[in-house]
């Protein structure tokens, strides 16, 4: 991870100890030495305390407590307070306070509960963090600079307004270009003046049926907050260029596009909070996109939490061994921290239920402590090996924050589009095979991977469909799906069948798009050369396909268009695209997975049981591997030939790893 200080796996997480006494906080630091916790971030929420009026400062008590921090050599991730402004702030510029969709505008007292275009905001927050840059560039346990937290507000204020209409002009230069990218003759929307635009709000009725306009506005709000990231980032750069700035990432990702706002961070950070019923495959796919935002470099997990939530409909607490087996999915899949809100219970407030590594009790004699000594024991052992260590797959699947916002915001053809829930259907069946995947932006370069995935690759932005033509043609195998090929970047329909420019790859054209009701389904009819005869389920969409060249594969076994095409396959140059004309179920994935993954000789990272997750990463020292019980059962898994060091876990006789309930195992295959 760019700028880490520390040899080993960072470990710790939120701290909040202007809440305790120094008595307190000595205690926590012998706690923290028993969990070998060397990073915790600070003070996040404590602009009220640092500037209680306006260009006034006291960091005295922060000096003191970073004092004992160092003392004890525990690093600091320091965060500059500005996700939550101080009263007297709001009160005396009440601009910074941000306007919802119902035109409200809303009072103090809530976190990030300011308008990110508000100069005022931005003026004051650039000031704090020049203030605490300057009092803190010599600390030598600075290891990173935490810019705001978790952004996500949406502002309709006025001010918005008219840089919403500045940031249009900018894009579109004129009304005439605007008019015809927004196609404002449908329903009489000409717009003859920028200063006539207004945000898409409740207030606007016709804004809920006016995709293309929202979708800019979403863009509109990815842009500014970087800005608002940039304001506070390139003054603690230009005092402590060596010091690595970013901002942790919500675990709701959708509102900004993330490969956007990271782009200018030093690190990918973001907060893991899975529900108690999530299948193990969503969090690993989130992993998998924060680690494909930056190409691939190790990111990390900012916030998790050590015990249950307090925000959830019901909180259940961590079982035992859950905590340690989400740790190790994280670094796993690429992350070189685990982190963790909050290092001790809060006393009072929201958040004062949600769980810790020192819970109210104040004792070390508890279930969570205890598995927090073991998995800092093991992490602490591991040291520097595994990092910066890289995974190396085979599979590429596209995701796209454009593609995803225009998806949802279409009227039809079905109210059930939900564009993450489509990518983890079609990410599973690999997760669940244990095949590395890589999460892939619509532009970045395709000759590093054998197969590519698109699924509901809606929107075709410039260029994107002439690299996935042209992976095809050199050798690659490309798998698309329904709802392909409809749109160009505003959103506005192409002329010519679907799935446009691919439709020559796929060798086919999309006549028409059936959409069912949930409880609704259809079949695919599967024929072998030989004659043999397979069913599968499917559902949510079914496109009627025309073939100009691709092979059926699969055909529909009811309704009107029973025995057309609904699976098809085309042989383009030196390659092969897959087209899914409708939503198959886990069971055909998984064969069709297997099959095509058979013939690109593309292997699982192990061969482990059912409910086993196994995933690898590689750097100088050696290729580590991570086995991970995801059952309450005892599993075993034995490993292929080689030269096998068990760095945690567990090692039987002839090569085998023994996992109980929620267990997990890293080990590392010495080169020959």
């Amino acid at each position: 991870m760019k700028g880490q200080k520390i040899p080993e796996i960072y470990f710790g997480g939120d701290y909040n100890p202007d809440q305790w006494d120094e008595a307190t906080i000595r205690k926590d630091m012998e706690y923290f030495k028993l969990c070998h916790i060397n990073f915790v971030t600070l003070p996040v929420f404590s602009w009220a305390k640092l500037e209680p009026e306006e260009g006034v400062y006291d960091f005295f008590w922060l000096d003191k407590i970073l004092e004992i921090l160092w003392e004890n050599r525990i690093y600091v991730c320091l965060a500059t307070s500005t996700a939550a402004q101080p009263e007297w702030m709001s009160k005396k510029y009440p601009e910074i306070l941000p306007v919802d969709r119902n035109g409200m505008k809303r009072s103090h007292g809530m976190r990030n509960f300011y308008c990110v275009n508000s100069e005022k905001y931005r003026e004051r927050a650039a000031a704090l963090a020049g203030q605490m840059a300057m009092r803190y560039k010599d600390y030598p346990g600075l290891a990173a600079w935490h810019v705001a937290n978790e952004y996500s507000t949406f502002c309709h204020c006025g001010n918005c307004e008219k840089k919403f209409r500045l940031w249009l002009k900018k894009k579109y230069g004129s009304t005439e270009e605007l008019n015809r990218r927004w196609n404002t003759a449908f329903w009489g929307r000409t717009v003859y003046d920028f200063d006539t635009i207004m945000l898409p709000t409740e207030r606007n009725d016709d804004d809920r049926f006016f995709p293309a306009k929202q979708l800019d506005y979403q863009r509109f709000v990815t842009d500014t907050t970087e800005e608002c990231f940039l304001n506070e980032a390139q003054v603690l750069r230009s005092i402590t260029p060596d010091i690595p700035v970013f901002s942790n990432i919500s675990g709701f990702i959708k509102n900004l596009n993330q490969f956007q706002l990271t782009r200018h961070m030093d690190i990918v950070g973001w907060d893991n909070y899975p529900s108690p019923k999530d299948d193990p495959a969503i969090p690993a796919l989130k992993h998998d996109i924060m680690r494909g935002l930056k190409e691939g470099a190790s990111y990390m997990v900012a916030e998790q939490s050590p015990n249950q939530q307090n925000w959830q409909p019901y909180n259940k607490l961590k079982r035992p061994g859950e905590i340690r087996l989400l740790a190790y999915q994280g670094i796993a899949h690429g992350a070189d921290s685990s982190l963790y809100f909050q290092m001790r219970q809060s006393i009072g407030g929201q958040e004062k239920f949600h769980g810790a590594v020192i819970s109210h009790s104040g004792s070390n004699d508890t279930r969570i402590f205890r598995e927090f000594e073991r998995l800092g024991s093991e992490l602490h052992g591991l040291g520097n090996q595994i990092l910066d260590a890289r995974t190396k797959a085979d599979v590429g699947i596209l995701f796209d924050w454009d593609n995803w916002w225009a998806l949802e915001l279409c009227s039809g053809p079905t109210r059930d589009m939900d564009y993450l829930r489509q990518v983890v259907h079609y990410y599973r069946p690999f997760y669940r095979q244990n095949i590395a995947v890589d999460i892939v932006k619509f532009s970045s370069a395709l000759d590093s991977y054998q197969i590519i995935v698109a699924p509901l690759a809606y929107m075709m932005k410039d260029g994107f469909a002439q690299r996935l033509t042209e992976f095809v043609k050199n050798g690659g195998t490309l798998v698309g799906t329904y709802m392909t090929g409809l749109a160009d970047e505003t959103d506005r329909c192409r002329f010519g069948a679907y799935p446009g420019p691919l439709r020559e790859v796929f060798g086919l054209w999309i006549e028409e798009t059936d959409a069912l009701y949930p409880e609704e389904s259809n079949q695919i009819i599967m024929k072998t050369e030989d004659g043999r005869e397979s069913s599968y389920s499917c559902g949510f969409l079914c496109d009627r396909i025309r073939l100009e060249g691709a092979k059926a594969m699969g055909t529909y076994g009811s309704d009107f268009y029973a025995g057309e095409p609904c699976i098809t396959v085309n042989s383009f140059g030196k390659g092969t695209a897959y087209y899914l004309g409708t939503q198959p179920d886990s069971a055909f994935l998984h064969d069709f997975i297997c099959e095509i993954c058979r013939k690109k000789e593309i292997s699982p990272v192990l061969q482990v049981p059912e409910g086993v997750e196994a995933a690898s990463r590689e750097n100088e020292k050696g290729k580590f591997y991570f086995i991970l019980n995801h059952t309450t059962e005892k599993k075993q898994v034995t490993l292929p030939e080689g030269d096998w060091e068990i760095l945690v876990g567990k090692l039987g006789d002839e090569r085998k790893v023994i996992l109980t309930a929620r267990d997990a195992a890293v080990l590392k295959k010495r080169r020959k």
